[in-house]
């Protein structure tokens, strides 16, 4: 009777121990890979939360060095150099997320391909562009397009573009990848719960410090400053491209930044936003972009085909769509 009352002793102990242990929230906002991150995590005190976003920092500036095309020291800037001369060997890192990219080409039937990059110089979406590319110049710019001429040796761990002027850019994908490399960081840290928010690409894990859910506000389709509904997050991601933010007018018609990798054009009307709700970042941000380019009624039937992935498409007529498995409760 001894051992056993000095057994439960213990555990007593051991559990209003665990229930007086205080959580604090620590937040950041930081300017990281060109776009806003703002970083919070759920730590037993703010020092150490501090020295865990710093942690999540360094690795995002990480994978900014490893996937930027504009670095000239980077695997990805020394696959462009090399298109159509030879094979570039590089990390088994970045070989895997090129696989993975290709992956996800299949299944949205190119419109999301990290190969677009020779659409580049077509279109300038920073107010300078008054008139649109000529029918010839699209037309040389899109041969260079085409994620299934990305070549990849995976006994050799090389990636070789075929054809000469080919580029790869992960602005599709990268912030995507990074906030989920990050949260992997901080899980590894023992770092109990955190949201990383990359201007809409997000990712949760753990709960508040309160114990409640985080929550996702989605805004109503016709009064953007409403919520329309409140979404629980657990061990989630999501991600939201829209066309609102930069476009261009040309004649009176509108184009925006979303360029159909297929041909060569940006999307210019249809879809007003695209969020994409799974457990992987990285997925979210590249079938975003991939669904404002194919349209409500195959990115519908792509999402509700795959598991564990959830989408709401609002049209430009304010009209609110949503996968079979997303359950809205409106906001009273």
């Amino acid at each position: 009777m001894k051992l056993k009352l000095t057994i439960w002793s213990i555990l007593w102990c051991f559990l209003v121990s665990a229930q007086e242990k205080k959580f604090v929230t620590v937040k950041q906002s930081v300017t990281l890979m060109g776009s806003p991150f703002e970083i919070t995590v759920v730590s037993v005190n703010e020092d150490l939360g501090y020295i865990n976003i710093q942690e999540a920092i360094g690795e995002i500036n990480r994978i900014e060095k490893l996937i930027s095309s504009w670095d000239s020291e980077s695997e990805t800037s020394m696959i462009n150099r090399n298109a159509g001369i030879k094979p570039v060997k590089v990390s088994t890192e970045l070989f895997k997320l090129i696989e993975r990219c290709k992956q996800i080409s299949d299944i949205t039937n190119g419109a999301f391909d990290i190969s677009y990059a020779s659409l580049d110089h077509l279109w300038d979406f920073n107010g300078a562009m008054t008139s649109m590319p000529t029918k010839s110049q699209v037309r040389n710019a899109l041969a260079k397009v085409d994620y299934r001429n990305i070549q990849l040796n995976e006994s050799e761990s090389t990636v070789f573009l075929s054809k000469p002027g080919m580029k790869i850019s992960f602005g599709a994908i990268g912030k995507g990848y990074a906030v989920d490399k990050a949260k992997d960081l901080l899980i590894s840290k023992k770092v109990v719960a955190g949201v990383i928010n990359s201007n809409g690409d997000l990712t949760t894990w753990g709960t508040k410090a309160s114990g409640e859910k985080w929550l996702l506000g989605i805004a109503n389709p016709n009064n953007r400053s409403r919520v329309f509904s409140w979404l629980p997050l657990v061990e989630s991601s999501v991600a939201t491209s829209g066309n609102k933010e930069r476009f261009i007018m040309i004649n009176d018609e509108k184009f925006t930044d979303v360029i159909d990798p297929r041909t060569g054009y940006p999307v210019k009307k249809g879809i007003q936003s695209v969020s994409v709700f799974s457990k992987n970042a990285e997925l979210c941000d590249a079938l975003a972009t991939a669904i404002m380019i194919m349209g409500r009624n195959a990115g519908l039937a792509l999402v509700n085909q795959l598991g564990g992935t959830e989408v709401i498409i609002v049209d430009s007529d304010n009209t609110l769509y949503k996968s079979s498995g997303m359950i809205l409760d409106r906001v009273p």
